[in-house]
């Protein structure tokens, strides 16, 4: 939908790419409008299986483009503001994050470089982050006088102790990789994350697609539903695969030691 954002097809599989290398994918106004455009043009894509989230020119995302932070704040300044939920229950600088949780399909961020401030927010609000042993991570609003406020409360919440949340909030501190994968906001470490990612994003490809959606909405519904309710979602999610099209073709396919062929 625009160079800030590139789009990359490839069978089920789209890979999305942050293009702005000579700011190390840095956020401005436009690349935030680009990249919740580009997203939710995918959200009714026929035959979507899988997305991989990346970055250009070895580095994931930056932050928040500091050059920018006058036209950021003139745009917070209009009325309503950020205020404003422009976008079901977000702003335009929170759905960047929560976006890829409404994505019918797995997302997958490869992290290289640097995910910091806004860039790791985004890839918190992804199904899968894989990242190089080098990148480098950051909660970084408190260097800026500021809090995470890009879904990142969202996304920490559910994948963080508190303690740890508190401490990266409250410091700023820039970590590794390593650190990242200990505390649960990476979900692996590869060497190429992008090769690692795609290969993910292919193998989930071929499971059943209506399973594989059915999984997401569900495990999304894990984050805040009480265990009856959630029970009550579970046997929904399975009374409306069990005996379908593609469910019985998953289970030929496996008997009969072939590649699966499901209708999207």
């Amino acid at each position: 939908m625009t160079d800030l954002v590139k789009t990359a097809h490839d069978g089920a599989i789209t890979t999305l790419t942050l293009n702005r290398p000579e700011k190390m994918n840095a956020l401005d106004i436009d690349l935030m409008h680009a990249l919740v455009a580009t997203g939710e043009a995918l959200m009714d894509r026929k035959g979507l299986r899988a997305v991989v989230l990346r970055g250009e020119g070895g580095v994931f995302c930056a932050g928040l483009d500091i050059s920018a932070m006058g036209k950021i704040a003139a745009f917070a300044a209009k009325e309503g503001g950020i205020m404003r939920r422009s976008h079901g229950i977000s702003n335009l600088f929170q759905r960047v994050s929560t976006l890829w949780a409404d994505m019918p399909v797995p997302v997958i961020a490869a992290i290289d470089g640097y995910a910091f401030g806004g860039g790791l927010q985004i890839a918190l609000g992804v199904d899968i982050r894989v990242a190089a042993p080098g990148a480098k991570l950051s909660v970084m609003e408190a260097k800026w006088g500021l809090v995470p406020d890009m879904g990142g409360m969202v996304a920490m919440r559910r994948l963080l102790r508190a303690d740890i949340m508190a401490r990266l909030t409250y410091t700023g501190e820039i970590f590794d990789a390593q650190a990242a994968l200990s505390w649960g906001l990476v979900t692996e470490l590869a060497e190429d994350p992008l090769a690692r990612a795609s290969e993910l994003a292919h193998e989930i490809a071929t499971r059943s697609p209506d399973a594989v959606r059915a999984a997401k909405g569900l495990l999304h519904e894990a984050t805040y539903l009480d265990d009856a309710d959630l029970l009550l979602a579970e046997a929904r999610a399975q009374e409306s695969l069990i005996g379908k099209p593609n469910q019985m073709e998953a289970v030929m396919a496996s008997f009969e030691k072939r590649t699966p062929s499901f209708d999207d």
